[in-house]
C-alpha cells in the first residue's frame, strides 16, 4: 500500500509569501510548471545585453528571483522582467520586478538584444506613443499597458546600439542617513522648505479676487446711475465674501481657479515644467518608460508604463525596499527640482502623499524617524541625479514647455547628455 501524502498537500490553501502577496499553494502543479516554462522562454527571447558587475550582486539577484519562482506576477511585471531582468547590471525597478516575477535564468546563456538604430527607434516610439496620445483619456491606461513590452524592447535595443546613454543607466540604490550639508551640496536652497506646506498661491488668489472685485465695484458705483450703481457695487463686492466662504468650507472647489490665476506668472509655469520634467527624467534614468505627460490646467502629471507596478502602491500588496527606493526617488524628484531652483516648494503635497502610500506598504515597516530620513534621502538622491545630468534636465524642461512629444523629449535628453562628476 502506498502511503498517503501529507495532509497539507491535498488541500490547497493561501498564505502570504515573503513579499506579502497571497500565493495559492499546491493548487495546480502542472499549471505552475507551464507558466514557469512560458516565463523562461519569454525572458530568453527578450533579455537585454548583459553588462559585467560584481558576482555578489548577480548571485543576490538570482537567489532573490528563485525564492519567489512560484508566485504569480502581474502582467506589467512580466513585461518589464522579460525585457530587462537578464542584464547583470539592471535598474533598481528592473531588479525588483525580476524578484516579483520569480524568473530563474541559466547563467552564461544570455543572447544579446538586437541593436536598434536611433532613427528606427525614435520612429517606432513616435508611432506607438502617438497612437496612445490620440486615444480618449479613459482608454490610454489600457493602451499603455499593452505597449509596455514594445516600448521597453525598443529602448533596450537603442541602448544596445549606443543610441541612448541615459535609459536605465543608474546602479543599485542604497539608502543611508544624510548629514544636512549633503542636501545643500546637492543644490537644495532651503532644506526647511521640504515638507513645509505652501499657501502662497492661495493667498495671491484671495488678494487678487478681493482687489479686483473692490475696484470693479467702485467703477460700477461711479458709472451706473441711481440704485443700479448701488446694487451693482454691493453685488460685486459681495462676491469676494462668497469666495472666502467657499475657500473655508470646500477649498477643493477653488483649486482650478487658484491654478489658473497662478499661471499668469511665467515663473510659476516654469516651476510646473521643472517639477514634471524631474519626474520624467528620474523615471527614465531608473528604467521606467514614460507613456505621456501633461502640463495643462489641473492635469499636470507624468504617466509611466509601469501601470500595474503603480497599482501595488494603491492596492493591498506589500512591497520590498528594493522596489520602494526607486519609487521614492521618482515620487520626490519634482520636490527636488523645485527646491534646487526656488526657496519655496509649492507642488509637494501630492508627491508627499504618494510617498507616504509607498512607505505604508513597505515591508518591513519603517519607523517615523526612518521615514523622515528616507524622505530626505530620496530628495537628495533625485537632486544628485538632476545635478549630474543638468544639461539633459534643462533640455527636457524646454521641450516640455514647448509641448514636444515624448519621443522628442527623449531626443532632447540624449542629445544634451553631458554628465557632470
Amino acid at each position: 500500500q502506498r502511503s498517503l501524502p501529507p495532509k497539507d498537500t491535498l488541500n490547497p490553501y493561501t498564505k502570504p509569501d515573503s513579499l506579502g502577496r497571497q500565493t495559492l499553494m499546491q493548487s495546480s502543479v502542472a499549471s505552475s510548471a507551464a507558466r514557469a516554462v512560458a516565463a523562461r522562454a519569454s525572458i530568453r527571447r527578450e533579455r537585454a545585453v548583459p553588462v559585467s558587475t560584481s558576482s555578489a550582486a548577480s548571485t543576490s539577484t538570482s537567489k532573490s528571483a528563485s525564492t519567489s519562482a512560484s508566485a504569480p506576477a502581474s502582467a506589467s511585471l512580466r513585461l518589464r522582467c522579460a525585457a530587462t531582468v537578464a542584464r547583470r547590471r539592471s535598474s533598481p525597478l528592473t531588479r525588483a520586478s525580476a524578484t516579483l516575477e520569480g524568473a530563474v535564468e541559466p547563467s552564461g546563456s544570455a543572447p544579446e538584444v538586437a541593436p536598434i538604430s536611433a532613427s528606427e527607434g525614435y520612429a517606432t516610439l513616435d508611432k506607438v506613443l502617438g497612437a496612445i496620445r490620440k486615444l480618449p483619456p479613459s482608454e490610454r491606461a489600457e493602451a499603455a499597458e499593452g505597449s509596455t513590452k514594445t516600448v521597453s524592447a525598443v529602448l533596450n535595443g537603442m541602448k544596445a546600439s549606443g543610441a541612448t546613454s541615459l535609459w536605465d543607466c543608474y546602479p543599485l540604490l542604497v539608502r543611508r542617513n544624510l548629514f544636512p550639508n549633503e542636501l545643500v551640496k546637492a543644490g537644495i536652497k532651503d532644506i526647511d522648505a521640504i515638507g513645509k506646506p505652501s499657501n502662497t498661491n492661495d493667498l495671491n488668489f484671495i488678494v487678487g479676487v478681493t482687489l479686483s472685485t473692490s475696484l470693479l465695484a467702485l467703477i460700477v458705483g461711479l458709472t451706473l446711475p441711481g440704485d443700479w450703481g448701488a446694487f451693482g457695487s454691493y453685488l460685486i463686492g459681495g462676491s469676494s465674501l462668497a469666495v472666502l466662504a467657499v475657500g473655508s468650507t470646500a477649498p477643493g472647489l477653488l483649486a482650478v481657479g487658484i491654478d489658473r490665476f497662478a499661471r499668469i506668472s511665467p515663473q510659476y509655469r516654469n516651476r510646473i515644467a521643472r517639477h514634471e520634467a524631474a519626474h520624467f527624467l528620474v523615471g527614465y534614468i531608473l528604467g521606467v518608460p514614460v507613456a505621456g505627460y501633461s502640463l495643462g490646467l489641473g492635469t499636470t502629471h507624468v504617466d509611466f508604463f509601469e501601470a500595474k507596478l503603480e497599482r501595488k502602491v494603491y492596492g493591498k500588496l506589500s512591497i520590498q525596499e528594493s522596489t520602494m527606493l526607486p519609487l521614492a526617488c521618482v515620487s520626490m524628484a519634482g520636490v527636488a527640482a523645485e527646491a534646487m531652483a526656488f526657496t519655496e516648494v509649492q507642488g509637494q503635497e501630492a508627491d508627499l502623499r504618494d510617498l507616504q502610500r509607498i512607505l505604508n506598504k513597505t515591508e518591513p515597516r519603517l519607523a517615523d524617524k526612518q521615514q523622515q530620513q528616507l524622505t530626505r534621502w530620496a530628495v537628495w538622491q533625485s537632486a544628485s541625479m538632476l545635478k549630474k545630468h543638468e544639461g539633459s534636465f534643462l533640455a527636457l524642461v524646454d521641450a516640455m514647455e514647448a509641448g514636444a512629444s515624448v519621443a522628442d523629449c527623449l531626443r532632447a535628453i540624449e542629445a544634451a547628455e553631458t554628465p557632470k562628476e
